[in-house]
């Protein structure tokens, strides 16, 4: 991709929405409130074709954030050199505004799953997760922030809160963190946590960017209902209350609005980003 791509070196404070290809034109035609889009890295690591075509044009418009799905930053094996050089290629030329990854591991051996799964907080896993982040930083040569999970289970051995974890992993490498916050509240409900205890425990000067989405409810076989992190429906009213709760910790932020399964037409997805920015503007 040409240098083109660099005229937007931050994401700015207002929505974004996760890019599919199907609102192309309307993005370009009516993106409403809408002034940066995100983009699943492995989506984007071909040499060519319309994927890169669309990525290019859409970086005339919107700042890109560029979000991985497969870096198994927290698995034990070393990472994929293969993955991570497709990585900095992609990085280097669409030169994002910002680069993520997940807290969370998917791959065992030479199998790769298509879960990100979960890790238990401990001193061993603090130090192979910075490790790894610091190794994808200096690959790709830019920060990281890194995505707190959305939880289903808390592991006995954990030594450290999610929060204290996270907040070790930005001083040992000087990544960044991007709060999302459905993941917070789906961790909440299913943990019997609350949800804005988190948020006030959270080390929030490091966030870079904010996420919110939609959740599926499933009550069967367990005591209570358990919150499954879909990406497949609207934003519920509680976790637009809990994202203007964290807003008002962290100071204006980048909201986006991920809707991957079920994707709706583009004014469904387009109402969301409104709401995104009404929020933002309390």
């Amino acid at each position: 991709m040409p240098d083109g791509t660099a005229r937007f070196a931050t994401l700015p404070a207002s929505p974004g929405v996760g890019y599919k290809p199907q609102h192309f034109k309307d993005l370009q035609d009516d993106p409403g409130p809408v002034e940066w889009v995100e983009i699943h890295a492995e989506n984007y690591m071909g040499d060519g074709g319309r994927p890169l075509a669309q990525l290019r044009a859409l970086s005339e418009k919107f700042a890109l954030s560029v979000h991985g799905v497969g870096l198994s930053i927290g698995g034990e094996m070393p990472l994929d050199r293969d993955h991570l050089a497709r990585l900095k290629k992609l990085c280097d030329g669409a030169k994002p505004a910002s680069f993520s990854e997940h807290l969370a591991w998917s791959t065992h051996d030479s199998e790769f799953l298509n879960d990100l799964l979960p890790l238990p907080y401990t001193e061993s896993t603090l130090s192979r997760v910075a490790d790894h982040i610091k190794q994808v930083q200096d690959t790709i040569g830019r920060q990281m922030l890194l995505e707190n999970p959305s939880s289903y289970l808390a592991f006995d051995e954990s030594t450290l809160s999610e929060c204290d974890f996270l907040s070790e992993v930005t001083h040992r490498t000087s990544c960044g963190l991007l709060l999302d916050v459905n993941n917070v509240f789906i961790s909440a409900q299913n943990l019997g946590l609350a949800p804005r205890d988190y948020i006030d425990a959270y080390p929030v000067d490091a966030v870079g960017e904010l996420h919110v989405g939609g959740h599926e409810e499933d009550s069967v076989g367990f005591n209570q209902p358990l919150l499954i992190d879909s990406h497949s429906r609207p934003v519920v009213d509680p976790v637009w209350d809990l994202l203007a709760y964290t807003l008002d910790r962290t100071g204006p932020k980048p909201v986006l609005v991920e809707w991957d399964n079920d994707v709706p037409d583009w004014p469904t997805l387009r109402a969301e980003a409104v709401r995104a920015a009404d929020v933002l503007a309390r």
